[in-house]
């Protein structure tokens, strides 16, 4: 049985190279989507999205960043229970509107004046997409970049969602939580709503509040450092559900709200519990990267491997990978580097890691491979290997079942 918090390998790596082989796809790297496991992952989502004493649950809205394949997003938005897509550039929000979004809320605020001008001169965009501000200067650069376009097509406002800070500052020099907006009180989120609706081309639509310390952050380990961070957790909660009940209080004053967007994939279940919250993003459980195998209340299931080839046998004990150096952004540290997943026994040579374009691996199994064998990696994030290959081979049961482009295979690139 999985051990709570480990991750659940239900694809045997093995049978998939040989089905890989079967099936003639010789090409690596080659990135394998698991539909069977995106769907397993989805539907645990919405299972963790029911709440407490909610009986229809909370929607949820799909994080795009997490999985950059347009297909993708379809198959996940056509299950009930999801609505809408979070993205995360302005320009990737009018892409996929250009391709059929009707619902996109983008999650930081843009400073990007062409695309604003883009937004503004097309009914369409302006009626799907929702830009995120947290300061005056947001609505002054908006309104500057689009003077000359007003008024715009029917009447139509730029829909506008307000980011409050729920970061966690039990005593003053202390914060757990990521820098985004300066919003941290409801007073504060009061007096920017009244900017908003004093600007007669704006519209505020929705509020954001994303809890990154609990939702980001693993919890299973068994060390001080787990125990730590569960305790954390367990305060930060109630003081997150708490400051988001009394700003929705406060901005509903001022204007009506469609939506409040809250939580990540690891804090779907009490995020879900708020009465204040209306949806929750998600994404990386639908992929289960390296970075969430380590949770304490859910285990995703793997669903995107990553297959490099062995090129050199330099050494005993000793094979190297021809690339593998994906390594994921944030603070650097060994678990920004990919997950070996298959053969067991393999490890990261100290000296080299993981190389743009060779990565030396070391241990007893590497005595077992050889020039062309397929190694199998897990990136530590669930969204950024789409921007290193153009599709991805699509499996489910025993089966190659198609592939999907990713946005880098449909040139494009938002970031």
């Amino acid at each position: 049985m999985t051990a709570p918090g480990a991750p659940r390998l239900a694809r045997d790596l093995a049978s998939l190279t040989a089905l890989l082989e079967r099936e003639g796809w010789a090409e690596r790297p080659v990135a394998v989507l698991d539909l069977d496991a995106l769907d397993a992952n989805a539907t645990d989502l919405e299972r963790r999205a029911g709440g407490t004493g909610r009986a229809a649950g909370t929607a949820l809205r799909i994080a795009s960043k997490s999985l950059r394949v347009r297909a993708l997003l379809d198959r996940v938005l056509a299950r009930p229970g999801w609505a809408g897509i979070l993205a995360y550039t302005l320009p990737e929000a009018l892409w996929l509107v250009e391709h059929g979004a009707r619902d996109v809320v983008v999650a930081y605020p843009t400073a990007e004046r062409g695309a604003l001008r883009r937004l503004a001169a097309s009914p369409e965009a302006l009626a799907a997409i929702t830009l995120m501000v947290d300061e005056t200067a947001h609505l002054d650069l908006i309104l500057d970049a689009t003077a000359d376009l007003r008024p715009r097509p029917s009447g139509a406002r730029i829909r506008l969602a307000l980011e409050l800070d729920v970061s966690y500052a039990p005593v003053p020099g202390v914060r757990f939580g990521a820098l985004r907006s300066p919003l941290r009180s409801a007073a504060q989120a009061r007096a920017l709503a009244e900017q908003i609706t004093a600007r007669p081309d704006l519209q505020l639509v929705g509020m954001m509040a994303y809890e990154g310390h609990v939702a980001g952050v693993t919890d299973a380990a068994r060390t001080p450092y787990g125990a730590a961070v569960r305790t954390m957790k367990r305060l930060a909660i109630p003081d997150i559900a708490a400051r988001r009940a009394e700003a929705v209080a406060a901005v509903s004053e001022i204007v009506p709200l469609e939506f409040v967007n809250g939580g990540g994939t690891g804090s779907v279940s009490s995020t879900a519990a708020e009465s204040a919250v209306t949806e929750i993003a998600a994404g990386s459980g639908l992929i289960g990267p390296g970075l969430f195998d380590r949770y304490r209340d859910f285990s995703p299931q793997p669903a995107l491997h990553l297959g490099v080839s062995v090129v050199r046998r330099p050494a005993p004990q000793v094979a190297t990978l021809l690339g593998g150096g994906w390594v994921a952004s944030g603070v650097p540290g060994l678990d920004r580097l990919p997950t070996i997943d298959h053969p067991i026994g393999l490890a990261f040579a100290p000296q080299e890691a993981a190389g743009e374009v060779q990565t030396p691996v070391v241990g007893p199994a590497a005595e077992h491979l050889r020039v062309g064998d397929t190694v199998w990696l897990r990136h530590a994030k669930a969204g950024e290997p789409a921007e290193h290959v153009t599709h991805y081979v699509l499996v489910a049961g025993d089966a190659i079942v198609g592939t999907a482009p990713t946005y880098r295979g449909e040139g494009a690139a938002f970031l």
